[in-house]
C-alpha cells in the first residue's frame, strides 16, 4: 500500500503554474456573432486536477530540465485533453451531462459550440507547440513533440481508443484487450505527458526515454484501473460526474472483469512496478515516484 502522499503541495504549484499559462493562451475575446472562446474557457479553466501538466513537469524535472520549458508543453496537453472531455461528452459519444461538477460544454452553450471548441482545442495545443519561441527547443524537437502528440490524438491514441470503447459497450471483453483499449483511450496522452517533459531536455538519452516511456505505462494503466474503482466506489459530487455511469452504460471495466479487490490489487502492481522503472534515476525524480502513489492512493 503506497504511503500518504506528499504529493499535494508540488501538485498545486503545478496547477498554479499551468493554470496562469493557459490563461494566456486560451483566447479571451468573442465577436458578436459567436461565443467560442468563452465555451473553451469554460471546458479548461473551469476545474480539474491538471494531473496530465503535472506529468509534463515531473518528468522534466527528473531530466533536469528549467520550468519554463515545460509550460507550452504542459499546456498543449492539457488542451488536448480537455478536447477530448468535450468531445466524450457529446450525445453522440458518452452523452454526459456533467464534467467537473458542472453542466458538460454541450449543455452549457450547445453541440455545435461543443464540437468547434473541441476541434478549436485540440488545433491550439499543436499551435503552441510549433511556435514555442524558447531557443533550447530546436526546429527538430518541436517536430518530434508534435509528431509524439498528435500520435496519441489520432487513431493510433485516444480517437482509436474511444472508437474501441464505444464498439464495446454491452459487450465482454478479456483483461488484454480491456487493457489494450485503455493504453489507447486513457494511456497514450499520459504517455505523451512523461516523454514530452523528458524531451526538452537537448541530450536526452534512448535508455532515459525508455525509462520514462516504461514508467509511462504502468501509471497510464494504474490511473484508469482507478478511474473505473471510482465509478464503483466513490460518489457523484466527489467525481465531479454521475456516478456510476460505466455500469449504466454496460461499458467493459475492470470491477467487471476482474473484480473490486482483484482491480486494487493491480492498480498497485502497476505502481510498484512504475517505481521500479525509476530506479536508475536519482532523487530529481522524486516528484514522478509520489505522482504514481499519488494515482492510486486514493483506492485505499
Amino acid at each position: 500500500m503506497p504511503e500518504p502522499h506528499v504529493f499535494q503541495s508540488c501538485l498545486d504549484a503545478y496547477q498554479q503554474r499551468v493554470n496562469s499559462a493557459l490563461d494566456k493562451y486560451l483566447p479571451k475575446d468573442d465577436p458578436p456573432e459567436h461565443n467560442l472562446a468563452e465555451a473553451i474557457r469554460y471546458s479548461v479553466i473551469g476545474g480539474g486536477k491538471r494531473i496530465r501538466p503535472a506529468m509534463v513537469y515531473a518528468a522534466g524535472e527528473a531530466m533536469g530540465v528549467s520550468t519554463d520549458l515545460l509550460d507550452i508543453p504542459a499546456c498543449a496537453v492539457e488542451m488536448i485533453h480537455a478536447y477530448s472531455l468535450i468531445h466524450d461528452d457529446l450525445p453522440a459519444m458518452d452523452d454526459d451531462n456533467l464534467r467537473r461538477g458542472r453542466p458538460t460544454c454541450h449543455k452549457a452553450f450547445d453541440e455545435a459550440t461543443a464540437i468547434l471548441a473541441g476541434d478549436a482545442l485540440q488545433a491550439l495545443a499543436y499551435e503552441i507547440l510549433a511556435k514555442d519561441d524558447h531557443a533550447e527547443l530546436t526546429p527538430h524537437h518541436r517536430i518530434e513533440m508534435l509528431s509524439l502528440l498528435t500520435e496519441a490524438s489520432g487513431a493510433h491514441g485516444m480517437a482509436g481508443g474511444q472508437a474501441v470503447d464505444l464498439a464495446s459497450v454491452g459487450k465482454h471483453l478479456d483483461l488484454e484487450q480491456l487493457e489494450n483499449m485503455h493504453r489507447l483511450k486513457t494511456g497514450a496522452l499520459i504517455r505523451a505527458s512523461i516523454i514530452l517533459g523528458g524531451m526538452c531536455k537537448q541530450n536526452i538519452t534512448e535508455d532515459e526515454i525508455n525509462i520514462l516511456s516504461n514508467f509511462s505505462l504502468c501509471i497510464g494503466l494504474s490511473f484508469q484501473i482507478q478511474d473505473d474503482i471510482l465509478d464503483v466506489i466513490s460518489d457523484t459530487e466527489t467525481l465531479g460526474k454521475p456516478q456510476g455511469s460505466d455500469e449504466e452504460q454496460e461499458k467493459p471495466t475492470f470491477p467487471a472483469i476482474i473484480g473490486l479487490e482483484r482491480s486494487k490489487q493491480l492498480a498497485l502492481e502497476q505502481h510498484e512496478l512504475a517505481l521500479k522503472h525509476l530506479e536508475p534515476l536519482d532523487e530529481k525524480a522524486d516528484s514522478l515516484r509520489q505522482l504514481s502513489a499519488y494515482i492510486v492512493e486514493r483506492l485505499f
